[in-house]
């Protein structure tokens, strides 16, 4: 192994450990490789059509994921975990958005 890259895995293991002793932020998001639709769309209390409505997803999505078919990509992953942190936040986003929108047409 080259000096080179012993020191980046040192340097990866020293910031691992200062992590994990909460005295440093992780440097890059971490993205799970497996979300639980079901657990999240079931937390918030909603039918697969309705969270399919509230969140911009399809019901054909919502039901490949929930099945085992398929399973969400890393960018849906990662607005799935931001539903799943702040489910209000995002759906206000959402609606403003929205909202904005309409206003702009009927300008």
């Amino acid at each position: 192994m080259s000096k080179k890259a012993f020191d980046k895995i040192a340097a990866g293991a020293k910031e691992a450990l200062e992590i994990a002793r909460g005295n440093a932020k992780p440097s890059k998001l971490y993205i799970p490789p497996e979300v639980s639709v079901r657990e999240i769309r079931k937390k918030l209390n909603l039918s697969q059509d309705d969270f399919a409505a509230e969140f911009g997803f399809t019901i054909n999505q919502i039901r490949d994921w929930e099945q085992g078919r398929t399973r969400p990509l890393s960018g849906l992953r990662a607005y799935l975990m931001l539903i799943k942190s702040d489910p209000q936040a995002v759906l206000r986003l959402l609606r403003n958005s929205t909202a904005k929108k309409r206003a702009a047409k009927a300008a």
